[in-house]
């Protein structure tokens, strides 16, 4: 009888422990939701934004719900996830030029691949709060996206070509990857939920989903993002591969439809999405002057890694190192107008390429353990993904979580943080960790384990 005494405490925590996490959800769906907002004239790179607060909150009371269960907050394999870029980020700051001025990109990237990850990791119990988050991302990828499609259609979009034809929904003209980082989370959630819709969901949920994913196609075409056409082609197309050689013939065979209809039939900015695909490439004859400047800063990048190869040349220092090691053929920046905003000079300060970036920044040590986190992280996706049914959890979730890791690590070769919609992907880091490296996946209720299982015991013995 008295191996049975523990069995009252520890049946308690299912039944207290949903509550306040369920009240946690507020800022994490704040966290996305609120990116909804126009920032207004003075939004752009560098701007604290409603996001940004919510989710300091959301880390703040996280942290405080962790402490009040005394509980083992992240498994061994999550903190060593985490545990290495923190390591890179360190030695960056430390070896930096001027580690005042790292600061603040320290701060940054805590919040985006530690803080944040490890809140949406931690607060998320069961498939129920986790699919309210992949909700809430379709959800604004298509707010965002139907504002986009009419500055399309009506000319109010940020200037592309000589006309304000570009869709970038409330980002504005200085982030115009804004719009179309969140079209794609969106586009791809509602994938993974028509791909494997949970059993017992009502009869329109499926047929919802694919709707909702082939009218996000729409906004994702006129964003003009090649960047994030690539990653979301190639997210779409593994999450069907993953789903079986049946399901993926049928899911391609629709995609190759809506594809023609989209772009052929109703002849969506077909011209213009032709020349942007054909232009990625394209560097010797008559280049496109951001494929220009890409590959420039690039080749910057790659320099100073080669003068600091161990620790770069610190965080945030590729803007104050750029002009010593760009070629003369770097534009002096982009040229934005449009959806509000008026004509400016916007500054060239980053490669737009993550892994660059850090090379850069943070050396051989700083990629190195950012590569290693992440690929944990993505492995453990994809392994437990494939396991079978009850041992892997819900399957629309995990399809969810690798899609979007995936969508994010593509991205990366063509983008880097910066800009409001950059807390989301902090976000998408934290469910895919939730799904991958976290035990009993998604279980309904699933307590922490407490830190000290024998305390009440002892306490009733004393």
């Amino acid at each position: 009888m008295a191996a049975t005494a523990p069995a009252g405490p520890a049946a308690a925590p299912p039944i207290r422990i949903p509550a306040g996490h369920r009240l946690l959800l507020v800022p994490l769906l704040a966290t996305v939701l609120l990116l909804a907002l126009p920032l207004g004239e003075g939004g752009g790179p560098g701007t604290v934004a409603p996001a940004d607060i919510a989710s300091g909150v959301l880390v703040l009371a996280c942290l405080v719900q962790v402490l009040r269960e005394r509980a083992r907050p992240l498994t061994r394999a999550a903190a060593a996830a985490f545990a290495l870029p923190v390591a890179g980020f360190a030695v960056a700051t430390v070896t930096a030029a001027d580690p005042a001025a790292a600061l603040p990109g320290l701060v940054r990237y805590l919040q985006v691949f530690v803080l944040v990850p490890c809140a949406v990791a931690l607060l998320l119990r069961d498939a129920r709060a986790f699919r309210a988050v992949t909700g809430s991302l379709v959800v604004l990828a298509l707010a965002q996206g139907a504002l986009g499609t009419y500055q399309y259609a009506t000319g109010t979009g940020a200037s592309y070509m000589g006309s304000d034809i570009r869709a970038v929904g409330t980002f504005g003209p200085t982030d115009v990857m804004g719009m179309a980082t969140v079209v794609s989370y969106g586009l791809l959630a509602a994938l993974a939920l028509g791909l494997r819709t949970p059993p017992g969901s009502p009869r329109w949920l499926r047929p919802a989903a694919f709707a909702a994913a082939g009218a996000l196609l729409v906004p994702l075409g006129l964003s003009f993002s090649r960047g994030s056409w690539i990653a979301t082609g190639v997210a779409a197309l593994a999450m069907i591969l993953l789903t079986g050689v049946r399901q993926a013939a049928r899911a391609l065979a629709v995609l190759a439809a809506l594809a023609v209809v989209l772009a052929g039939g109703l002849g969506i900015g077909s011209e213009m999405i032709s020349q942007r695909i054909g232009s990625i490439t394209r560097v010797t004859a008559a280049p496109d002057r951001s494929v220009t400047d890409r590959y420039t800063m690039w080749a910057a990048a790659a320099a100073m890694w080669r003068e600091q190869p161990a620790t770069g040349v610190g965080l945030k220092g590729f803007p104050a190192h750029r002009d010593g090691h760009a070629s003369i053929g770097l534009s002096a920046g982009s040229d934005t107008a449009g959806a509000g905003r008026s004509f400016a000079k916007q500054p060239l300060l980053s490669p737009h390429n993550m892994y660059l970036l850090i090379l850069a920044e943070q050396g051989l040590i700083g990629l190195t353990a950012f590569l290693a986190s992440w690929t944990a992280v993505l492995a453990g996706a994809v392994r437990r993904l494939l396991r079978p049914g009850a041992a892997a959890g819900p399957a629309d979730c995990g399809l969810a979580a690798v899609g979007l890791m995936l969508w994010q690590t593509v991205d990366f070769l063509y983008a880097d943080i910066g800009g409001p919609s950059t807390v989301l992907t902090g976000v998408i880091v934290g469910l895919t960790a939730r799904w991958a490296l976290m035990p009993a996946p998604l279980a309904p209720l699933a307590p922490l384990a407490p830190l000290a299982p024998r305390a009440p015991e002892a306490a009733a013995r004393g």
